[in-house]
């Protein structure tokens, strides 16, 4: 049984369905890369995933260690250790980014039955982490994201990340915006934290890149909510060399196909 299972996923924003029958799955210690055009449906399953409430699961599961989770809150399903960074993290003035870690970190601990972690553990822990993930220390007295480039904003996710340790992180288009040193910084830590736990993790991307210093066991292509292909990493050499195309003319035709023999 795969930690995450995503069965026959119908989702839809308002009257829009986005995602048509949508399966997947992602196991712990393993990478599993999404790929797809824009407008393919990503960043919306990564949504339905953590349990967005501006998305409309119509049809279908979402399976956590043999749970459905399909209708749970986005808080319940992070405690049970689902972590996704965002496209687009959210800036949140006036909390301080270790009052933020403490408080994430605890609440992990809570859903485990353990007690909270002393002030001066924690501090050891975040400075660990935090040279592990090439954060400087002066980041923690900063307010969540606020003022933050794009690149520090995925380091700090990193941070979290390293932090949580969870069984399968959703990483949607982490590399996004980011400039060559940005993008080695969060390769790095998503390596040296696989190296030390067995993190599953999906990678939602349109690039290649990411893909080259993060290298997956499996890719998925995704077009137009379905998922039309599967592979291991040559995947990823083919939509580097020839692009979407190919593979959705692929996926127009194998629909064909099967509508003229039913």
């Amino acid at each position: 049984m795969a930690d995450l299972e995503i069965k026959n996923l119908h989702a839809s924003v308002g009257e829009k369905q986005i995602l048509k029958g949508l399966n997947l799955t992602v196991n712990r210690g393993e990478i599993h890369a999404l790929m797809g055009p824009n407008g393919s449906g990503k960043s919306t399953l990564a949504n339905v995933i953590m349990g967005n409430p501006q998305l409309d699961v119509t049809e279908g599961q979402i399976i956590w260690k043999g749970e459905d989770i399909t209708e749970l809150d986005p808080d319940v399903r992070a405690r049970k250790g689902l972590f996704m960074a965002f496209q687009y993290p959210v800036a949140i003035p006036g909390v301080t980014i270790v009052k933020y870690l403490r408080m994430v970190l605890n609440a992990h601990r809570e859903e485990r039955g353990e007690a909270e972690i002393s002030l001066k553990d924690f501090r050891k822990l975040v400075q660990s982490e935090m040279e592990r993930t090439n954060v400087p220390k002066e980041f923690g007295s900063r307010y969540l994201n606020d003022g933050f480039s794009g690149g520090e904003k995925k380091r700090l996710e990193m941070l979290q990340l390293a932090l949580q340790r969870p069984d399968v992180a959703i990483l949607d288009e982490t590399d996004s915006g980011l400039d060559v040193d940005a993008l080695n910084t969060v390769s790095q830590a998503v390596n040296a934290i696989r190296a030390e736990s067995p993190l599953g993790a999906l990678i939602i991307t349109h690039y290649q890149r990411i893909l080259h210093l993060i290298t997956p066991d499996r890719v998925s292509i995704l077009v137009d909510g379905r998922i039309v292909k599967e592979g291991g990493p040559e995947l990823v050499t083919q939509i580097e060399e020839h692009g979407y195309k190919a593979i959705r003319a692929e996926a127009e035709a194998a629909g064909a196909s099967t509508a003229n023999v039913v």
